[in-house]
């Protein structure tokens, strides 16, 4: 029996300009750039300012020009020095309060290693000693831009999970579009504990799915990142914080529904595992077939409510369900049509097994597990939550925004 479908389940110095003549002439200068990751950044204000003791050499510059606006928080400060090397860095959030950074180990720059917040003013205070042994000293300030809106996202799988070598990772946006996809794509990174080919893919303006080009291999360990706080998504939205997850993949797991051969065969490791006999869909209607294409396993309940008023029935419960798409089908009990089990196809699009072998394979099943279903008159829509090993491969790398 099919369920009805359902939905469920990321300066320029700063001061005015003056030459000094010394003596028999000489002029000294100090200067900077600017490049402040957004907003009105132009270097010539006042609120950055290199203070000269006899002219030293070194000459301090800051990533952010004096008394820039708008800048992206989740861009680092970094402070840097040429002909010296930087003494002390000390940068203030609006509360008085330090924020963290390191000094690189020669000493010619400084690089925040704590976000800014939104809509928030910052002071710094840089000191260097030239190469000619006099001090320098560099001061700045600038503010944060204030988002039009910071939607949240979310990540899947979630921590420390174990999922079936079919899992793909995902990453939604359920608050709103984001326009600029390409520069999202280029925050997200998957490190794998062996290597695995993959790609990211845009399925629609609120999720960019990746998944390995084949199946990952067993026992991988996965670590996904991404760093979204303060990411432009474009119309105004920026990323509301970072994600992260670590999960795990299990055995390897395959299920495969020849429909018209009235079994559903288990393999590990590409051996036969299990061969359990089944009623499939019927095979003389397409709208109740058990459509063709690759699914996965994305939900395991021990009862699972199968009433569909469209097909005339109600109040219809059974065991170990196994979902497998949000089309309508499931793996699961029907001891009441244990008469075509094994000998015909007269189901509504489930695969349909007798009781003990239902338990015996909802018990080895890991949500991600695949499922490779052929010999049906139609193919599995594309409507479902999770459809991505329905898709091409050449075709699903084409949806990246970075192809």
């Amino acid at each position: 029996m099919r369920r009805p479908a359902s939905r469920r389940t990321t300066g320029l110095v700063g001061a005015s300009f003056l030459a000094l003549a010394l003596l028999a002439g000489c002029t000294s200068e100090q200067s900077g750039t600017a490049n402040s990751g957004g907003g009105n950044n132009s270097g010539g204000g006042s609120g950055q300012q290199q203070q000269q003791s006899d002219v030293s050499s070194a000459k301090l510059t800051a990533s952010v020009a004096a008394n820039a606006t708008d800048v992206a928080p989740g861009d680092p400060l970094k402070i840097s020095v040429s002909d010296g090397a930087i003494d002390t860095v000390d940068v203030q959030n609006p509360d008085g309060k330090a924020v963290k950074g390191t000094v690189s180990t020669d000493k010619l720059s400084w690089l925040s290693t704590e976000v800014f917040g939104y809509a928030k003013t910052y002071s710094y205070t840089a000191q260097a000693t030239g190469a000619d042994g006099k001090k320098t000293e560099l001061k700045g300030t600038f503010s944060t831009l204030k988002p039009a809106k910071t939607p949240r996202a979310t990540i899947n799988p979630a921590d420390n999970a174990t999922v079936g070598v079919g899992m793909p990772i995902s990453v939604k946006f359920p608050e709103g579009k984001v326009t600029d996809k390409a520069a999202v794509e280029k925050v997200l990174k998957v490190d794998a504990s062996v290597p695995v080919d993959g790609s990211w893919a845009w399925l629609n303006d609120q999720q960019v799915d990746w998944r390995p080009k084949a199946y990952w291999p067993e026992n991988t360990k996965v670590t996904v990142t991404a760093k979204l706080y303060g990411l432009a998504y474009g119309g105004g939205a920026y990323g509301k914080s970072d994600l992260t997850t670590t999960f795990t993949v299990g055995r390897n797991q395959v299920v495969k529904v020849n429909t018209p051969d009235h079994k559903m065969n288990v393999y590990r490791d590409g051996a036969l595992f299990a061969s359990y006999p089944s009623s499939n869909g019927d095979d003389a209607n397409p709208d109740r077939n058990t459509p063709n294409g690759t699914v996965i396993v994305m939900e395991k309940d021990p009862i699972g409510d199968f009433s569909n008023p469209k097909y005339g029935y109600t109040n219809v419960m059974k065991k170990w369900a196994v979902r497998i798409s949000n089309h309508g089908e499931f793996i699961h009990e029907n001891n009441d049509n244990r008469a075509n089990i094994g000998k015909n196809n007269t189901s509504h699009g489930c695969v349909n097994l007798l009781e003990a072998d239902a338990k015996a394979y909802f018990d080895s099943a890991l949500i991600g597990d695949p499922v490779e279903i052929t010999g049906s008159k139609a193919n599995m829509p594309t409507t479902s939550d999770v459809f991505d090993w329905l898709i091409p491969w050449s075709q699903w790398q084409s949806m990246s925004a970075l192809h």
